[in-house]
């Protein structure tokens, strides 16, 4: 079973749609037999509604699932009330279109990332990450602390027992951006380079030189261990993001990933990259 409460409640969303469809129904049909709407069901199933374990129990009772199942649907629906580590520092910290996306993260088997601009966050200093969040309009002060510090608890997940398989493509652009000073950014490649170290992480860098690649911007492709789970691709905005499930962009995303992971440098030669900027940034 998904560990974070994110993960749970999409979990259960998608058991209780696969019940619903094994019976072809739909959802105006199943609330009107439990005296429900059919927007409330919808909700159940989309994760954007609260699913009460009683809620579980009526469900369960009209589809005629067996215990077991009813049981786990419950513990899935009471465990997704939970608070995950990164919500206690507030809506300031974490947007709570941000925080779906850390419960998820938190769970994923395989990471890939494409970055065009910035370097990947589970990769940056804290001097880089305050610099980037201090660039937000209105932003306290201490809602930027808080930020990095959930940037840098976010980061532990790469050296875990349970680290994910993570893949990072890198545009040269992101390297030769100076996000704050030179002394900053040569310290922030390091860290790059400390990084793509770990037995979990690849990193690749896309050189100016290579040509057209098949992508218009950065974004993120999770998996997870449970079959059960599909696999999902995010991208991310200044005020909210965008999370892709179906089948057709998973496949299309994994298409586009697999052409910049072609068309950028080997791990060693992008090594050799970073290094060579990092001198020059001395």
């Amino acid at each position: 079973m998904a560990g974070s409460p994110t993960a749970r409640r999409r979990r259960l969303s998608i058991e209780l749609k696969k019940l619903r469809e094994a019976n072809a129904l739909t959802c105006a049909q199943v609330g009107a037999a439990l005296d429900w709407s059919g927007s409330k069901v919808n909700r159940m199933e989309t994760g954007s509604g609260r699913v009460q374990p009683s809620d579980i129990d009526a469900l369960c009772r009209f589809y005629d699932t067996g215990d077991e199942l009813r049981e786990f649907l419950k513990s899935l629906a009471r465990q997704a009330k939970t608070r995950g580590w990164w919500q206690v520092h507030g809506s300031g910290a974490v947007p709570t279109w941000f925080s779906i996306y850390i419960g998820l993260e938190q769970d994923a088997s395989t990471f890939r990332q494409y970055q065009c601009e910035v370097l990947p966050g589970l990769m940056q200093t804290p001097a880089y990450a305050r610099e980037l969040h201090t660039t937000g309009a209105h932003v306290r002060p201490e809602d930027i602390e808080r930020a990095v510090k959930v940037r840098l608890e976010r980061q532990t997940m790469l050296t875990g027992p349970q680290a994910p398989d993570a893949w990072f493509v890198v545009n040269e652009a992101a390297l030769r951006n100076v996000i704050g000073d030179r002394p900053l950014m040569r310290e922030q490649l390091e860290r790059v380079l400390e990084s793509s170290e770990l037995p979990s992480v690849t990193v690749q860098v896309l050189p100016f030189d290579s040509g057209t690649y098949p992508t218009t911007g950065s974004f993120t492709m999770l998996g997870f261990p449970d079959p059960e789970d599909p696999d999902l691709v995010y991208r991310d905005g200044i005020t909210d993001a965008v999370y892709l499930e179906g089948e057709h962009h998973v496949r299309e995303y994994t298409r586009a990933f697999d052409g910049l992971r072609a068309a950028a440098l080997s791990p060693q030669r992008s090594a050799q990259l970073i290094k060579s900027v990092v001198k020059e940034y001395a």
